[in-house]
């Protein structure tokens, strides 16, 4: 494993994203099974075959694409510009927050790294309880969908929390490296930066909805 293969690897995983979205953004009836199908792929690749990041990461990136095109699309609809805005912002982030790290500005310590697992383990926990209820016929967590002022705060800290997996993601590609992993490893560091790019851009895109929509 190098870090400059882990780089190229994101390269190719983030435009078979961008080619994704292009066909999502143009056939919105794909979204859910581009979504079920990435869902699939992301366990499968996390749970059981890291091994083979090389052959799930870039159909999961191509699936996750066309689900994030169809998305957009919608809520592009509702509130135009709010795409550009989002992917701005999501690569803002992700440069600010390379940044910060190569700089030493941030550093992945071991408290660093257990409080942002914790938290996203409990926005995890969140968002599946709110999925339950939803099922089951109730209203879901509305903290969650809120456009108030606590629905806009909890999107600013899941957006915090999102962020701050990138340095986490930072870390491990870098750790990798360093320490001369199987080369198969690059794909599963490109893909696992790239789950939480996904996740990134989904949460600002929420969050602009919940701004644009008062």
């Amino acid at each position: 494993m190098t870090l400059d293969g882990a780089v190229n690897k994101t390269g190719i995983l983030l435009a078979l994203c961008f080619t994704g979205g292009f066909i999502g953004w143009n056939i919105p009836a794909l979204m859910i099974p581009g979504a079920i199908i990435g869902f699939i792929l992301a366990m499968v690749t996390i749970f059981r075959s890291p091994s083979k990041a090389g052959s799930t990461a870039p159909l999961y990136s191509l699936s996750q694409g066309i689900f994030l095109g169809g998305i957009t699309m919608f809520f592009e609809a509702q509130f135009p510009g709010i795409a550009i805005q989002a992917i701005g912002l999501t690569f803002g982030i992700l440069a600010s927050l390379l940044f910060c790290y190569k700089s030493g500005l941030i550093k992945p310590t071991e408290n660093f790294k257990l409080m942002v697992f914790s938290a996203t383990m409990g926005i995890g926990l969140l968002y599946l309880i709110s999925i339950m209820m939803n099922l089951f016929g109730g209203a879901g967590i509305s903290l969650i969908h809120s456009n108030g002022l606590a629905g806009i705060g909890f999107s600013l800290f899941v957006v915090a929390i999102a962020a701050l997996n990138l340095v986490l993601d930072f870390d491990f590609i870098e750790e990798g490296a360093e320490k001369g992993m199987p080369r198969y490893m690059e794909w599963y560091g490109a893909f696992s930066l790239m789950v939480t790019l996904i996740w990134l851009y989904m949460e600002i895109l929420r969050l602009l909805a919940k701004l644009r929509s008062r």
